[in-house]
């Protein structure tokens, strides 16, 4: 059978980007970002606090960490479960040792079940950012956009609400959107997203009602993607978030500063025989005197965003 003659029409192949949220760029050719203090790094570290229910729809497809075998499948959901009881508390105090505020991506069940984590997590001096409803209740190309628009409201509803934050911040479960996410985000009074990790500096995105800022919350350095995915060891693990961190400090000497990313899970670098590899890589990146702790909202209070 022949293909439809607009099948390999595409309104959006042009030069340069295929849609229009932003322009493409080369970092290495702006103009120098600088930090207070002269800084020549911000170390921004994102730790999702996320709820997988135990009998997920899988609709249209499962997150990354949601559930395996059969109903009920208490292995993972436990596992998933000792992260939010257990690990979090390990990596909250870690990050209390080497004072280092985190921008905290919750989903608003998490916030619903377990008050008092959420009011842990708020006395310690830490961001909530929006992470959704949970981890089934998922953004994807083809959803309707009143529906998507109903799930981004109801969940900043509810973690401004029980956080008392103004709650800047969006990520999606499993960083999967709709074409029409940084609209509905930005429109609930988002003044950033961290779905987009395409840069080593925050840049501006396009909406329907004007601007947001990409926050660059890395995929990559994330325990997740080396130690789960990849299948590597925690010195690994360490030994690449050096090596991220070697090579943005080495660049912000000539090009200015730079944002260092850094993804934890509590399930999985919550774990005790996992935490002594975090407080590896927090004690080398915070002895740099020239490296500062940021969350999102700071980041973009005190870096200034190149268009």
């Amino acid at each position: 059978m022949a293909l439809d003659k607009n099948f390999l029409d595409y309104p959006n192949r042009k030069h340069g980007m295929d849609h229009d949220r932003y322009l493409w760029r080369n970092m290495f050719d702006l103009q120098p970002v600088l930090l207070d203090n002269d800084a020549r790094l911000a170390f921004l570290v994102t730790i999702p606090i996320e709820f997988f229910p135990l009998n997920p729809s899988g609709n249209p497809f499962k997150a990354p960490g949601s559930m395996v075998t059969q109903y009920p499948d208490y292995r993972h959901y436990s596992t998933r479960d000792y992260g939010n009881r257990v690990g979090i508390y390990r990596l909250l105090k870690k990050l209390e040792t080497y004072n280092i505020k985190a921008n905290i991506a919750m989903n608003a069940e998490v916030a619903v079940r377990y008050p008092q984590l959420l009011q842990d997590i708020i006395g310690a001096g830490h961001e909530i950012v929006a992470h959704g409803i949970d981890m089934d209740t998922l953004h994807y190309g083809g959803i309707d956009e009143c529906t998507e628009s109903d799930q981004v409201t109801q969940c900043l509803k509810v973690l401004r609400s029980m956080s008392g934050q103004k709650v800047n911040g969006w990520m999606s479960p499993a960083y999967s959107e709709s074409f029409n996410t940084p609209d509905i985000v930005s429109e609930n009074d988002c003044t950033y997203i961290c779905d987009w990790s395409n840069d080593d500096l925050p840049y501006t995105m396009q909406t329907r009602i004007g601007q947001i800022i990409a926050m660059p919350v890395s995929q990559e350095i994330s325990d997740r993607q080396i130690i789960i995915n990849y299948h590597q060891t925690e010195d690994s693990f360490v030994t690449q978030v050096m090596d991220q961190f070697d090579m943005l400090y080495q660049e912000s000497a000539r090009f200015g500063a730079r944002v260092l990313s850094l993804t934890l899970t509590p399930y999985i670098s919550g774990l005790p025989f996992r935490i002594a590899a975090v407080d590896q890589i927090f004690n080398f990146v915070m002895k740099h005197s020239d490296v500062i702790s940021m969350t999102g909202s700071e980041i973009i209070t005190k870096l200034k965003i190149n268009k």
